[in-house]
């Protein structure tokens, strides 16, 4: 594949199947954070893993303010790296905001997918009463947002932990703070601007091709109410909540994600 999308994104190929499989990374985190789940998929597919601009190993040179002020800048990374490895058939799986990232992705082009795994998404986190409860309010996330420009270290350390839960397992909690703070805090603070403030309720009714949603029963960001209301939304929709806490299950509870997935993707796909 040409040089600048493969450096820009960091991409790289794992796996000895055939059907693609591209795991896309949530936000303040790097393809790294798919090690638990990504074994258990390598003698079945092809996996595509790469990291979004200013996260992990990507070409930060590449962040440009204009393409990334909405997730369809992001949404045209994942389109390019497909295009230019030409995938078809491709198994999109997406954490957190990036659950989103592939909804935008696969309305562009949904000859490109066959299904879509998303884990712990949102389309909104902003609270619109009386019928969407999101989890926050507006002066929440401008909390959040001036504690990034006020002291971003120590926004990763009071985040971090809120995010991931399992306080039994402090290592997960530390590694998702170092995560945040190897982030290009520029690019971060724009990017969780763009997270928090996206609403993607109205594209949800467009995807095409069959959804998983993956949903942990206690998350501090994303709420069992928010991928219910997911799941209901998109047409071929399929509600998964599994018995794990926190915001990122595939870390915490790779076990039970896995699990979910593979059940899914046997089922086979409606004509």
């Amino acid at each position: 594949m040409p040089i600048d999308v493969a450096r820009r994104n960091n991409v790289r190929l794992l796996g000895n199947g055939e059907q693609p499989m591209i795991f896309a990374h949530g936000f303040g985190c790097d393809q790294n954070m798919w090690r638990f789940i990504t074994p258990a998929f390598a003698d079945d597919y092809r996996m595509v893993l790469f990291d979004y601009v200013g996260s992990g190993k990507s070409d930060t040179a590449a962040y440009d303010p204009r393409r990334y002020r909405s997730l369809r800048g992001y949404s045209r990374d994942v389109l390019e790296i497909i295009l230019t490895l030409d995938l078809r058939d491709v198994v999109f799986v997406g954490h957190s905001v990036s659950s989103m990232i592939g909804v935008l992705a696969a309305v562009e082009e949904p000859d490109r997918f066959s299904s879509l795994v998303l884990v712990s998404p949102s389309p909104s986190y902003l609270n619109d009463p009386p019928d969407y409860h999101g989890g926050f309010e507006r002066a929440d996330i401008d909390g959040l947002l001036e504690m990034m420009d006020r002291n971003y270290i120590g926004w990763a350390s009071y985040l971090a932990p809120v995010i991931m839960k399992n306080e039994e397992r402090p290592d997960l909690s530390q590694e998702l703070e170092a995560s945040f703070c190897s982030t290009d805090p520029v690019i971060a603070r724009r990017f969780a601007e763009v997270t928090f403030f996206s609403d993607n309720r109205e594209d949800l009714a467009q995807v095409l091709v069959p959804s998983l949603v993956i949903q942990s029963a206690v998350d501090a960001l994303a709420p069992p109410e928010v991928g219910r209301f997911v799941a209901r939304a998109i047409p071929n929709g399929t509600y998964r909540e599994i018995d794990a806490v926190g915001h990122c299950p595939h870390m915490s509870h790779p076990e039970l994600t896995v699990a979910a997935m593979r059940e899914y993707l046997r089922v086979p796909t409606p004509a």
